[in-house]
């Protein structure tokens, strides 16, 4: 039987990756090291598979097949989108367990498309290298299993509907027929504009109240934002929230605690990194 010890909620900036000096040193500090206590206090959770829910950047499917959500159950590597420091390589995947989330999904109505193999973009490789690949690098075997929702490119998945898929996720680890230990990371956000007139805006405000539902696990307020809502407050950038709230319907009823917070107009977002902690605390193991 699988269990889900923990979960995170990141950003996964490129820029950061492309422009690494632009902020103020003690920002780059703050942030580099916000990934660092992420990538620590993930370790500490001692898991074996980590799911991480990220948004194409219309860079994977393009406009010839635009899924509601997709999970990668075979090969993996990446990113297709290779950086200074973001370099492109094989992933581990945690194929039996994304698998049978596949499977339990369609049993119940989940209608998953399946990537037997998937070359990911930044949205998964970041969290990758700065918060898995540590573990990988200590000697321990972590796989890594993708997913996609589209928050990035319309036509967008319901928030509603990310909650409900991150609670099959949920109920597929637990139903899953083998001692996996599995945390869920968010990956994206907050309040950003891409390509557009706006970019390098970032809405401080927006960003705290994501960040206050995220403390409390407020499924119901998140789903009740609306799109037009969020693009005018958060830009076109924050509609990446459906991965945060994804991942907090995989932990209902989790409490968050908010490592790091900043505005950084120079890497064009406001960067969030929230821990949400199963039963309101850090489990021990």
């Amino acid at each position: 039987m699988g269990k889900i010890v923990g979960g995170f909620l990141v950003p996964h900036d490129p820029v950061m990756f492309v422009a690494p000096q632009a902020p103020a040193p003690a920002v780059q500090d703050r942030m580099w090291g916000a990934f660092r206590a992420c990538a620590e206090r993930l370790a500490e959770l001692g898991p074996t598979s980590v799911i991480v829910v990220g948004a194409d950047h219309y860079m994977l499917f393009g406009i010839h097949c635009l899924p509601s959500y997709l999970i990668g159950t075979g090969d993996v590597d990446g990113p297709l989108d290779a950086m200074p420091g973001l370099k492109r390589g094989q992933i581990p995947n945690s194929e039996g367990l994304a698998a049978h989330i596949a499977a339990d999904g369609h049993a119940r109505g989940f209608d998953w498309a399946v990537a037997r193999a998937l070359t990911v973009d930044h949205a998964i490789a970041i969290p990758n290298q700065l918060m898995v690949q540590p573990m990988r690098d200590a000697g321990r075997q972590v796989g890594t299993v993708p997913v996609y929702l589209a928050a990035g490119v319309d036509p967008f998945i319901r928030i509603a509907r990310a909650i409900e898929v991150g609670r099959q996720i949920r109920e597929a680890v637990e139903s899953f027929d083998g001692a996996e230990r599995v945390a869920v990371i968010g990956s994206g956000g907050i309040s950003h504009w891409v390509g557009t007139a706006e970019m390098g805006r970032v809405n401080e405000r927006f960003d705290r109240e994501i960040l206050a539902y995220a403390l409390r696990n407020d499924l119901a307020a998140l789903s009740n934002l609306s799109d037009d809502y969020i693009l005018a407050n958060g830009g076109n950038g924050g509609m990446e929230v459906r991965n945060w709230a994804c991942a907090m319907g995989a932990l209902e009823g989790a409490e968050g605690e908010i490592i790091a917070y900043e505005a950084v107009p120079e890497w064009v977002t406001g960067l969030g990194f929230v821990q949400l902690h199963p039963h309101g605390r850090r489990e021990e193991h």
